[in-house]
């Protein structure tokens, strides 16, 4: 399926009926890629939307300065273009920076959030030089070819336990990267959203992983620390992509929260 948005084509998946769950993937991948399990799993009891973010999977590329700000908007209308007031907003890594950034600006928009694996921006959870190293390593990586990218970024999102099959199939939809929209994920990414912690005042879940080099448990931790209303959950074993590595797990906290969140 596809929308318009703010002159941008975004194509997403739609699944199922009851309360709107709107899932929003990292900086690489796509929905299905990401979300293929809780897509089909949770549309018995939800609405489940899950958009490819723009410059990722079928959506248009926007401008490479975008920054968070735009894509919450984006987002935002993006939501509001499916005549969807209301929703629980998902986010996975990039996914889960930027559900806090549409909180910030659209916060009538959110009866929820549920973060995985995610950071407050790099320069949030990371601190400056961290960021800065990051931002500078993915506009480097950038200029790869598809199968030189994805041999660089699909380790690190993954345990070493994953299993081979899980993996190549999450790296092919790596390998089918959108240079212009990564590099403007990622320098979306290094922006500080920690000013926005303290001001959430909506069920939150934080979901983060034992076995994630890219945002350790610590990083979910201090955003525990920071949100009055959140619950943490700490998965043993898997990496940083959660939602592909350990589905059912994941689903199932989703599940327990966004029922219980109304």
């Amino acid at each position: 399926m596809r929308v318009e948005v703010g002159g941008l084509s975004i194509a997403y998946e739609r699944a199922g009926s009851g309360p709107t769950v709107a899932l929003a993937h990292g900086f690489v991948g796509d929905s299905r890629s990401t979300w293929r399990h809780q897509i089909d799993e949770l549309s018995d009891q939800f609405t489940v939307v899950a958009w490819d973010a723009p410059g990722a999977g079928g959506s248009s590329t926007p401008p490479e300065h975008f920054g968070m700000d735009g894509y919450a908007d984006c987002f935002a209308a993006f939501l509001r273009a499916l005549r969807i007031d209301t929703a629980h907003l998902v986010g996975i890594s990039f996914g889960g920076t930027m559900v806090l950034a549409t909180f910030n600006r659209h916060r009538q928009l959110a009866s929820s959030l549920a973060i995985l694996n995610g950071y407050a921006g790099w320069r949030g959870s990371l601190g400056a030089a961290d960021a800065q190293r990051r931002l500078t390593r993915s506009l480097e990586i950038s200029e790869l070819s598809p199968a030189e990218f994805a041999d660089a970024m699909v380790p690190s999102m993954f345990s070493r336990s994953a299993g081979h099959e899980v993996v190549t199939t999450f790296a092919e939809s790596v390998r089918a990267f959108n240079p212009a929209g990564f590099r403007a994920m990622a320098t979306a990414l290094v922006e500080d959203q920690s000013h926005v912690l303290p001001e959430v005042d909506v069920p939150t879940l934080l979901l983060c992983s034992d076995h994630d080099v890219r945002s350790p448990v610590h990083v979910t931790e201090a955003m525990h620390a920071g949100i009055r209303q959140s619950r943490l959950v700490v998965l043993r074993g898997p990496g940083h992509v959660t939602s592909v590595e350990a589905p059912d797990e994941v689903t199932s906290e989703l599940r327990h929260f966004l029922s219980s969140a109304g």
